[in-house]
């Protein structure tokens, strides 16, 4: 069978970068077609950056890098970087990339993409707030139709959120966003924080990705160990939640995890519970299903593959 096409529209954030290194590493079941940036966990100009640079870590710095948009659709921009540190991709010592984003903007790039390529060829990965997707569909709702699926790190339900209470940060800086890509009649597949706070990067999981011995892997474990700080003083837990990488670990082994076709909705107008993803998991609404709504996953094969994977890279 031939690799799924992907497209990866990113914030990073050392999750994302962990996500994209994963993808990357597995070229028998994903080709990266490309990468397009957008802001969120910090601004445009470190999203750009820190992809360029994790693509020259994984020493494919020949894979095309759009940068998109900065701030949210009609909202002020809301940044991670009490998380990720001021670059968003502190922890790691990576060093200042050479490689530079096309001269297309990434929205204009994902329209024309779409509409050149045929019709169910290529799936796009969003790691971050959907403004460059909800940007392209509003220009061009054609588009909507082209796309295979949109596998998603985004929303809660079980989990409450992780920005307000009832947000989680990625629909939460882009509510508005989010809504235009829920109702556009694509095929979804949710990774919330139901499943990714089964995902703990526990102090024996990170010392085995220390151990793997790579550059790659160090920085991961590095990356992760920075960002997981705030998250252990959050929730008290023995590990830090790993979200982004979900979305390519479900690509690659959708058997680790289960879910159910649910209905889900963004909160656009309440100022209580904006950006709050409702997710009709028990179909109480009568409302049509609109996305794979991940509810568990296996851990412990999801870090196998993750150790599997980051091996390989240099």
């Amino acid at each position: 069978m031939a690799p799924m096409r992907i497209i990866i529209d990113t914030d990073p954030g050392q999750d994302d970068a962990v996500a994209i290194l994963l993808a990357l590493a597995s070229p028998e079941q994903l080709t990266v077609e490309a990468i397009t940036t957008v802001g969120g966990n910090t601004g445009i100009a470190n999203t750009t950056r820190n992809a360029a640079a994790i693509l020259e870590l994984a020493g494919r710095a020949d894979i095309p890098l759009y940068q998109g948009c900065d701030d949210p659709l009609v909202r002020a921009p809301i940044r991670g970087e009490h998380v990720h540190g001021e670059s968003g991709l502190d922890g790691a010592e990576l060093p200042s990339p050479k490689k530079q984003a096309e001269a297309q903007h990434a929205v204009d790039f994902l329209i024309e993409k779409l509409r050149a390529e045929p019709a169910g060829s290529l799936t796009l990965v969003t790691l971050g707030p959907m403004t460059n997707l909800a940007t392209a569909l509003r220009r061009a709702p054609d588009i909507a139709s082209r796309i295979a699926r949109v596998v998603s790190m985004i929303g809660a339900c079980f989990e409450g959120g992780n920005i307000t209470p009832n947000a989680e940060f990625n629909a939460y800086v882009d509510p508005d966003a989010a809504a235009i890509v829920f109702e556009a009649g694509i095929p979804m597949v949710v990774l919330p924080l139901d499943v990714t706070h089964q995902v703990l990067t526990t102090p024996s999981r990170l010392a085995r990705l220390r151990g793997i011995g790579t550059k790659a892997a160090d920085c991961v474990a590095g990356m992760l160990g920075f960002s997981g700080r705030f998250d252990l003083a959050k929730y008290g837990w023995d590990g830090a939640p790993l979200h982004d990488p979900c979305t390519v670990v479900w690509l690659l082994r959708s058997d680790l995890f289960t879910g159910r076709e649910v209905n889900v909705a963004v909160e656009t107008q309440s100022p209580l519970c904006v950006g709050e993803t409702v997710v009709d998991y028990w179909r109480v609404t009568g409302r049509p299903a609109n996305a794979l709504y991940m509810r568990h996953v296996d851990a412990e094969g999801f870090f196998a593959l993750l150790e599997e994977r980051l091996a390989r890279l240099p």
